[in-house]
């Protein structure tokens, strides 16, 4: 196999040192793994579930980590923030929810300019607290490769905590229905009465019933992120001491972006290697034959639970572009899974002069995705949400309908706007009654 080392690779930081590049990396591929090789073989099962309709996929988190917001209380919020939507899309579905937090390890982001300049002064981009800093000085926009080791901490910790939180009982679905419960009493959701009380009821049911709510209160929490960095993620590959086979241990779900997702390019190239199940971000210009494409280098002899398209189209061009890419992929007849990605499609410019997305257009091209596959026999296997678990203000429109003077007051986000914890409530009411068809 080639190394993607010999292949074109884009969306790569300029180390001005390499010889400390170096000394890093080694020192990366010294120490332990962050996931296990057992854990990233449970989520390939689970997503062969998602392909064959027998489960739904929610992957979600922030559009890109900085470590200064890497607390206890902002994990928490997030992972509570996944598990609550988790819980009614669950009902909605009425099949396990396969949870996927975008999250410990989605510290690089892609850029469209390699620089940018304010004022006359012409600076390298922000690409995420993995490789350089936000503040836009010559210091911090300088690529520092001893932040990769600084990102392989705080993911390792964000691990941990992740995995106390859903495995320690804060997960119990009692809990999470009560979190809800909060959720719909608020008279801006009480179009989601319905189907809430019908959650409600199912809860005493199961009480009634003697059903074992401990057994319920730990929840399998996978993380995933975009597999950018080619040196970080290079360095956390390893080899499984029973299998012998290799997986990269930065993550359990890793996915190559639209701007990077070339066949024969050192992205794919590098996740041709490793076991781990592996997403690729699909635009609106994707012809079927780079879906096939892929398929050939990712997934060539069609085992379940390892490749998921992650269309994001635009809700504008949804219904023209996927159709012919999901009739090809079916006519090949290689097992993938499919998520939609409604939040990158669909980004704009306040008048205010905020980037921000509008929750109505979400919505538009999630139920696009949902009826396209409806339309040709095949499965809507999940969504992927750029979402945070505070009350930000980034995207306009929802239920408390946030308007472009709002954006303001809490706009956050270093890169890409987020939904906030009540729009991403709001997502799963509505994802659940499309799965109630």
């Amino acid at each position: 196999m080639p190394s993607w080392r010999e292949r074109p690779a884009f969306q790569q930081p300029s180390y001005p040192d390499l010889a400390h590049l170096n000394t890093v990396v080694a020192d990366l591929r010294s120490r332990p793994p962050l996931v296990f090789a057992g854990e990233v073989d449970s989520l390939r099962q689970r997503m062969a579930q998602v392909e064959q309709g027998q489960a739904f996929a929610l992957m979600g988190g922030d559009c890109a980590e900085s470590f200064i917001q890497s607390s206890a209380d902002n994990i928490r919020l997030k992972v509570q923030t996944i598990l609550q939507m988790a819980a009614v899309l669950t009902y909605g579905a009425s099949m396990p929810v396969v949870k996927i937090g975008r999250m410990a390890g989605q510290y690089a982001k892609p850029r469209s300019s390699d620089t940018e300049t304010r004022d006359g002064v012409t600076l390298p981009a922000y690409r995420g607290d993995c490789v350089n800093g936000y503040n836009f000085t010559k210091e911090c926009r300088t690529p520092d490769p001893d932040r990769m080791l600084d990102a392989y901490l705080r993911a390792g910790t964000t691990l941990n905590l992740i995995r106390a939180f859903t495995m320690g009982g804060y997960a119990d679905l009692r809990e999470v229905h009560s979190w809800n419960r909060g959720f719909t009493a608020n008279p801006a959701y009480s179009r989601f009465e319905t189907l809430a009380a019908e959650l409600d009821r199912a809860m005493r049911f199961m009480d009634a019933a003697g059903v074992d709510f401990d057994a319920l209160s730990r929840v399998e929490f996978f993380s995933s992120h975009e597999a950018l960095l080619l040196e970080y993620e290079d360095a956390m590959i390893r080899e499984d001491s029973r299998s012998g086979r290799l997986y990269d241990t930065s993550a359990h779900f890793l996915w190559v972006g639209e701007r990077t997702r070339g066949a024969d390019d050192a992205h794919v190239t590098l996740l041709r290697g490793v076991t781990n199940p592996v997403g690729v971000k699909i635009g609106p210009d994707a012809a079927p034959s780079d879906l096939i494409a892929l398929m050939d280098r990712l997934n060539p002899n069609g085992e379940s639970g390892r490749l998921t398209f992650i269309t994001r189209m635009g809700a504008h061009r949804i219904d023209d572009a996927l159709p012919a890419l999901v009739e090809a992929v079916k006519a090949d007849g290689r097992p993938v899974s499919w998520m939609t990605d409604p939040m990158h499609g669909n980004t704009i410019m306040s008048d205010t002069g905020y980037k921000t997305r509008n929750f109505a257009t979400i919505l538009d091209e999630i139920r696009s995705f949902f009826r396209v596959h409806q339309s040709l026999g095949t499965v809507p296997g999940g969504i992927h949400v750029e979402l945070t678990g505070d009350d930000v203000t980034e995207c306009i429109g929802g239920g408390e309908s946030i308007s472009e003077t709002a954006l303001a007051e809490r706009y956050e986000t270093l890169v890409d706007p987020r939904l906030n914890h009540q729009q991403s409530l709001e997502v799963a009411f509505e994802v659940a009654e499309m799965l109630r068809g």
